[in-house]
């Protein structure tokens, strides 16, 4: 965005915050798009410009890429629009598609920035175990239809936690950014939905790079297999080499659960 357009945009009287949860198993990820590609964005900006009957730009608190689904999803934008933050979320529910949600609408100050006012996130990867693939939930987890060690996933996911360098789970296209990060919690617990055995990994980090929650997963299952031992896990993690761990764990497994301010 230019910054004429953005000090514009920023002279409006309101500063709207909205939590959004959405199924992004037809979507190309949350970021604006360029046509015939569709983004979260794309719909979420021209549906609430219905609403406020004004341009909207919104600024979401991460990307999701293609695919991966949000409960949590933070966006903000300003508005001279004077509709009732209470009447947001029924407002939005009549012109969204059914796969995307506005849960929350709150005013906030100014200076909030859903991505830079974030302090950190938790990200939640769902795996259906079993040998039979279960149509309920197979748009929202990745089927492993082998035995997994629970608790040796349990245990490498312990080895991760901290304030570490994550090159060697970030993508390989990413050169820029600093790979230090901070995770306050990894672990895995068991579910069962519509009676399918659910193993949830869950992340919360002070920030994630691009691909990190999806290779921390696949490098996690690849132990729970015996494909990848402990000690390799761990020297593999200090080593900062993304090329010695497995492919990306698949999108549809993957959902923003939270985002902390």
């Amino acid at each position: 965005m230019k910054s004429d357009e953005k000090n514009f945009l920023k002279s409006r009287r309101r500063n709207i915050a909205l939590i959004v949860a959405y199924d992004g198993t037809k979507y190309n990820g949350f970021q604006r798009q360029n046509f015939p590609c569709v983004a979260i964005q794309n719909i979420l900006e021209d549906r609430l410009e219905k609403i406020f009957g004004e341009k909207i730009i919104l600024t979401g608190s991460g990307r999701t890429d293609a695919g991966v689904h949000a409960f949590g999803q933070v966006v903000n934008f300003f508005t001279d629009g004077r509709i009732e933050v209470e009447k947001i979320p029924k407002a939005a529910s009549s012109v969204l598609p059914e796969e995307i949600v506005v849960r929350e609408a709150f005013e906030v100050d100014k200076n909030f920035s859903a991505l830079h006012s974030a302090k950190s996130k938790i990200y939640l990867y769902k795996i259906q175990r079993g040998k039979i693939l279960n149509p309920f939930t197979k748009n929202f987890s990745w089927h492993i239809p082998y035995d997994l060690d629970v608790d040796l996933m349990k245990k490498v996911l312990k080895i991760i936690e901290g304030t570490h360098d994550f090159s060697a789970f970030k993508a390989a296209s990413q050169t820029k950014m600093n790979p230090v990060r901070t995770i306050f919690e990894a672990d895995i617990f068991d579910e069962k939905i519509f009676d399918a055995e659910i193993l949830t990994i869950k992340i919360h980090a002070s920030g994630f790079l691009y691909h990190m929650a999806r290779n921390i997963v696949s490098a996690v299952v690849a132990v729970g297999r015996k494909r990848l031992s402990e000690e390799d896990f761990k020297k593999i993690f200090v080593g900062g080499d993304r090329k010695f761990f497995p492919a990306t764990a698949p999108a549809n497994g993957l959902c923003l659960y939270k985002v902390f301010y």
